[in-house]
């Protein structure tokens, strides 16, 4: 037989998903020599043996690799050496190199160790951190890469006798499992009051039974419990009590924004929501995202869990302490990020403890280090396909490979509200979980933490730093003073091309394409406030081929949380200050209104804006349905869910070519609104002719772009589109009239993707700068 040797280097996520265990085990199916280890940039393979072996061994390696793995990146080379082996070996880590390894996200608990944490007879009973090389917790925890036990929080424990003998045979499922732990050497767990005194402790398994009874019969009481999970604090209560979750809102802060719930199973969520296959194969992914549902006829939960909304926010059990909890408490559970509302979700035991104390009556707390804080995905089922709000928890910090080459290290700061950062080389890209609005020092501080642990795990140091035009964004002025400080190239990117080129990388489009973005504000390159953009996007450069016809936001950001004056701001661009005679001007102040057209009348602090999202504000208020909103986007999201019947009216929006730009002109529709309103129509009429009427609009508006630039392709980008209505008939309607329509997929459509935008515009202006050069 002749013996051959050879080196395979494996990237992408292939460090905490049990790879070199599983790459032992197969050296040993096919008696091959050699040795595997973890590096900075992934995994390294050396094997040595007959060619054939060595070939079936890389088949089953690259088709049949362990489930939690993606590898992005595989190569292989026969090379020549001197070394003979004489067994397979997972050797230790070497420190030096670049770091490029993909992080893997944090793992869903696997059935195997559920199996075993729920069997009396194992030595893990009831034990709420059994894990193996299959599930657990990974980013999380990582302090440093390579993924090795001293490079996590789990350091602080060393392994019992029994554990070190699993994690040391390569036939055992702990092989090499780096959070390997049992109640004899790992974590505990404890309830304490909010005075942080302990009241019961868990060391063995009759202990765990003792107190998950209690929280369970804290829960049924209707009390408010803290809850330490895998990224930070949650906040739960019993989501069939109505007292018990109209408190946690009071306490909370947050008075209408929809809450998530866990569930059980999978049956309890079948009895209160609609459910089809890919909804069901997103709650029962590795990433257990919460999953938006539309609550059925047999909707039981409290009225506040989710107020004036179809749909619920819905997850499953992801950790062994939430499997424990819902074996003693069988109904659903509100689970909401530990924080007060417009604060980042707590993740340390002494700042959870002080800033929760006013919220929750309990604790439930461990003593595993949680090192980065990571707040929970949300994602919605488009076509079959993911959908993403949020992208977190289960995703973050997923390297994304694209088919693009960054000539330079770039850090992009993203946008101000649902922020992301992002940092790139080579042709990866590392996009941070969920930071949250940038509008406190709190926030703030999690924003930079976070860049500062990407920057340290992933070996990026930025030559290039990206931020949004806004001059008054927190991100933005990080970006200044971090570039400053390091003497680094910034780059200003316009917040609309950063939306329609997030979606073409989400879509490996790399060709001029139109653009269609819609979202609430985006500072212009006018100096004026953007939203309803008609756009040409290529990577380094974009023209604004049209936009909503402009109006004023009068009183400048408090319009965003009073919709009512944008709803005058309409009335006016249409009927002048003579207004008509409707029920929404008849319910507000005289004076407050005197004061907005005095404003409007004198141009004072109101801004012009293009705004869709301000659109969808003042007509939601002129129809009657809300004039001040508690949270953003709330009046939008409210008119979409009135809509209960459809029929083929529709309002008329008109498009102006007026030879600079397309406008798209909705004076007709507010002729048409007051009509109706007059004519007392129902709001849910209104809604859907408003809907389907802005649909027709910007298929007509995307007609005469692609006449004029011969574009078929188009993206749909900006936060409008969560408004899943709109987005299933405008595509469709699209479609219907020959475009090639494309959504994301991977990061969402609202600013929680700006960032991904921004890193690769960035890269481009450099690549196009130095051309010019």
């Amino acid at each position: 037989m002749i013996t051959k040797t050879r080196i395979i280097i494996v990237n992408g996520t292939v460090q905490g998903v049990g790879f070199r265990p599983f790459v032992y085990n197969l050296a040993q199916k096919f008696q091959l020599n050699g040795y595997v280890y973890n590096d900075s940039a992934g995994v390294t393979i050396v094997v040595q043996g007959g060619s054939s072996e060595i070939e079936l061994f890389e088949t089953e390696l690259r088709q049949n690799p362990p489930p939690r793995s993606k590898i992005l990146d595989y190569r292989s080379a026969d090379i020549s050496s001197d070394a003979n082996y004489t067994d397979f070996q997972i050797q230790s880590s070497p420190s030096e190199g670049a770091k490029t390894a993909a992080v893997s996200p944090d793992l869903d608990v696997c059935d195997d160790c559920r199996r075993e944490m729920f069997d009396p007879e194992n030595r893990r009973y009831l034990y709420p951190f059994i894990n193996c090389t299959n599930c657990g917790p990974r980013y999380t925890i990582i302090r440093d890469v390579p993924y090795d036990r001293p490079k996590t929080t789990m350091v602080d424990f060393t392994m019992c006798p029994d554990c070190q003998a699993e994690y040391d045979n390569p036939g055992n499922r702990r092989f090499h499992a780096q959070p390997n732990a049992c109640p004899v050497c790992g974590p505990d767990v404890e309830v304490r009051n909010k005075f942080s005194e302990v009241l019961i402790s868990a060391y063995k398994s009759e202990e765990y039974e003792n107190l998950f009874k209690y929280i369970s019969q804290l829960l049924s009481d209707g009390r408010i419990i803290a809850i330490k999970g895998i990224g930070g604090y949650h906040l739960a209560c019993d989501a069939a009590s109505e007292t018990a979750v109209s408190t946690l809102r009071t306490r909370k802060y947050r008075e209408d924004k929809p809450f998530a719930v866990m569930f059980p199973d999978l049956k309890s969520i079948k009895g209160i929501c609609s459910l089809n296959q890919p909804e069901r194969d997103l709650l029962e992914s590795v990433a257990h995202p919460i999953v938006l549902l539309k609550k059925n006829a047999g909707y039981y939960l409290a009225n506040s869990v989710a107020p004036n909304n179809h749909y619920l926010g819905a997850m499953l059990p992801y950790t062994p302490l939430h499997h424990l909890i819902f074996h003693f408490f069988k109904g659903p559970l509100v689970m909401t990020s530990g924080n007060i509302s417009d604060e980042p979700i707590a993740y340390k035991d002494d700042e959870a403890a002080e800033r929760l104390k006013s919220i929750a009556d309990y604790f439930l707390v461990h003593n595993r280090e949680i090192h980065i804080r990571c707040d929970d995905s949300v994602i919605r089922n488009f076509e079959g396909n993911a959908y993403p709000i949020r992208r977190s928890r289960g995703y973050a910090p997923e390297k994304l490979i694209l088919d693009w080459k960054f000539d330079r290290h770039v850090l992009a700061c993203g946008p101000e509200q649902k922020n992301t950062f992002a940092l790139a080389k080579n042709n990866s890209v590392y996009l941070s979980q969920h930071i949250g609005d940038m509008e406190n020092l709190e926030v703030l501080k999690s924003f930079e933490e976070g860049i500062k642990h990407f920057r340290y795990i992933f070996d990026i140091q930025p030559e290039i730093v990206a931020y949004d035009l806004h001059p008054d964004y927190l991100s933005t002025k990080y970006a200044h003073h971090y570039a400053k400080e390091n003497e680094l190239k910034e780059i200003g990117i316009q917040h609309h091309h950063a939306h329609a080129v997030s979606c073409m990388v989400d879509n490996k489009i790399t060709k001029p394409v139109l653009s269609i973005v819609l979202d609430g504000t985006g500072y212009g390159t006018d100096g004026t406030v953007w939203g309803g953009e008609l756009l040409l996007a290529e990577y380094h450069q974009f023209k604004r081929l049209g936009h909503f016809r402009n109006t004023r936001l009068p009183g400048g950001s408090a319009a965003i949380k009073n919709p009512w004056q944008m709803g005058i701001s309409y009335l006016v661009e249409v009927f002048g200050n003579k207004l008509v005679d409707i029920p929404f001007l008849n319910n507000l102040d005289k004076n407050k209104i005197s004061m907005i057209l005095k404003m409007l009348e004198n141009r004072f602090n109101s801004p012009i804006t293009s705004s869709c999202g301000r659109l969808f504000d003042g007509v939601a208020a002129i129809a009657g349905l809300r004039n001040v909103v508690n949270y953003e986007g709330q009046a939008a999201v409210e008119f979409e869910q009135r809509i209960l019947d459809q029929d083929d009216s529709a309002y008329e929006f008109r498009v102006i070519d007026n030879h600079d730009a397309l406008i798209l002109d909705w004076k007709p529709m507010i002729r048409q609104l007051v009509n109706d309103i007059n004519e007392k129509t129902s709001i849910s009429r209104i809604s859907q002719k408003f809907h389907d009427g802005l649909s027709r609009g910007l298929t007509l508006w995307a007609e005469i772009a692609r006449k004029n630039t011969g574009l078929t392709d188009i993206v749909l980008s900006g936060g409008v589109f969560m408004n899943i209505y709109l987005l299933i008939r405008l595509k469709k309607s699209l479609e219907k009239n020959g475009f090639n329509v494309y959504t994301h997929s991977v990061v969402p459509c609202n600013d929680g993707g700006i960032s991904l935008g921004q890193l690769v515009i960035a890269d481009a202006q450099m690549k196009n700068t130095d051309l010019a050069g």
